[in-house]
């Protein structure tokens, strides 16, 4: 048996609700702390952008106990997953656990092992011990707030600038000449709804081209085509013992020939070289979280004249202009910033927040959950992948066996100190664009990353019986909870 412990769970979306779940099913008294008035974190009816649907299809971004709706297109839009998150809350009761409105200001060490929160709740400050704290806010909590010079003149002459998350509604632009700034799915969606909405003009900046995922590529599913084992096993993965880096030498022709024929068949079937948005990056050294998939009508009101691309960034406002740095001078009413989220977890003592950070703003973290250095605390939904819903549940799953020691290998602070510093010097100079997100992006070795969860957990089954769909199949949510519930299992104590 288990002590029952105190958990403090920091977020109710996507990874609190997962957590919640993982500690509440093992006997833990769990408090979830949501400072938002509802469930669903980033998919929260007020934080979301018209049109807004997921990346992924629908059986990538669920739970392994519960698929979504059949009737649920597949790439759901924002208000279905949010309802769909609702349901994953009511069918294990999962509101019981949390207070909405309520943030967390701070957090101090105990001397006697645990924390002690600092806690506003709709104005009421008060603290709370507890002997876990599990981060669950992801990387998508706190948006990244950017201006330019001469904002201050551009807004004062009637102009408007915005976070994409404050885009709400499309009659904010209706008959405004707009202007999106971003190289993100966000930053498509918004410039392609503005388009379709009724604004006067659409401009669209960013600063580099990237690769760009169509929903079916070359008329397939993308999902068929690339969330599988074997296309992961071609990039170059971390940990690789010596004959698995001769055979990668060995198969290197058909690696680059397969990538090649990848970036032609994007170029042909997207006309990238048209709107001179092909990518200087091979799309192998390319992929990570950052790669977005192609926002529905994005190419088709570029080719209408809909929406304007331009690339570079801005470089100031002059008046209702804005500048841009190659040069161009485009008019605008609404200046929407689709720049991204802040990474962190600001309640931190600083002391604390340098042994999680590295200078070169690299998270050190063991398996994308934990620090050595940061006793009785964790993180879920930190390893941002493109089957997001899967992946806080596994997290979720290791990291409170992690807390209870009932891991199958139970790393010592030795061992998770030495493979952070490998999986630092990998990302370094094997794989830079593991880099993106501060190194928390598991893509796109979403089953590597897996494997080593299971392994950890002492998964009796890691992979499905059937090896062909194993190997050429995407990561099935059934098959991960069979995965999970061939873990050992325990209860906590009272």
């Amino acid at each position: 048996m288990v002590k029952r412990k105190t958990v403090a769970v920091i977020g109710g979306g996507v990874s609190g609700l997962a957590a919640a779940k993982a500690f509440d099913e093992r006997g833990h008294r769990v408090l979830g702390f949501e400072r938002s008035h509802d469930f669903g974190g980033v998919w929260e009816l007020s934080r979301s952008y018209p049109d807004v649907q997921t990346q992924s299809p629908k059986d990538l971004y669920c739970f392994t106990d519960h698929p979504m709706p059949e009737e649920y297109p597949e790439w759901p839009k924002g208000p279905q997953v949010h309802a769909y998150l609702h349901s994953y809350a009511a069918k294990h009761n999962l509101a019981r656990l949390f207070k909405l409105n309520t943030t967390i200001k701070g957090m101090d060490r105990r001397t006697d092992g645990g924390w002690t929160l600092t806690i506003d709740e709709a104005g009421q400050e008060y603290t709370q011990d507890v002997d876990f704290v599990a981060v669950c806010t992801g990387q998508f909590s706190d948006k990244n707030i950017i201006s330019h010079p001469g904002q201050e003149g551009f807004v004062q002459a009637g102009g408007e600038v915005m976070h994409s998350s404050e885009y709400t509604d499309p009659s904010m632009i209706k008959g405004k000449r707009v202007v999106v700034l971003g190289g993100s799915k966000s930053a498509t969606d918004i410039a392609v709804n503005a388009a379709n909405s009724g604004a006067r003009s659409v401009h669209w900046v960013y600063l580099e081209p990237v690769w760009r995922i169509p929903y079916f590529v070359g008329g397939i599913n993308f999902k068929r085509l690339l969330y599988m084992r074997a296309q992961e096993q071609q990039f170059n993965a971390w940990g690789k013992s010596p004959l698995q880096r001769v055979v990668a030498a060995v198969l290197k022709p058909l690696v680059w020939a397969n990538f090649r024929g990848l970036e032609a068949l994007l170029k042909t079937q997207l006309g990238l070289k048209k709107y001179g948005m092909v990518p200087k990056i091979p799309i192998e050294k390319d992929v990570s979280c950052s790669v977005p998939i192609v926002t529905p009508g994005l190419f088709e009101a570029l080719k209408a004249g809909k929406i304007k691309n331009i690339q570079g960034t801005f470089e100031r406002y002059d008046g209702k202009t804005i500048i841009m740095t190659g040069g161009e001078r485009v008019e605008a009413d609404t200046s929407i910033l689709a720049v991204g989220w802040k990474l962190g977890v600001p309640y931190l003592p600083d002391e604390y927040q340098q042994k999680l950070v590295e200078p070169d703003g690299q998270y050190r973290v063991y398996r994308i959950a934990v620090n050595p250095d940061l006793p009785d605390m964790g993180f879920v939904g930190f390893n941002s992948s493109f089957c997001t819903v899967l992946s806080a549940e596994m997290i979720a799953n290791w990291l409170v066996r992690y807390m209870d020691g009932q891991l199958e290998r139970q790393p010592s602070e030795a061992e998770m100190t030495d493979n952070i510093e490998m999986m630092l010097n990998w990302k370094r100079k094997e794989r830079p664009a593991a880099q993106i997100y501060g190194g928390l992006c598991s893509a796109p070795f979403h089953f590597k990353h897996f494997d080593e969860l299971l392994a950890d957990m002492g998964a009796s089954k890691r992979k499905r019986g059937n090896p062909l769909a194993e190997q050429f199949s995407y990561p099935s949510h059934k098959a991960y909870g069979e995965f999970l519930a061939s873990c050992p299992q325990y209860q906590a104590g009272a």
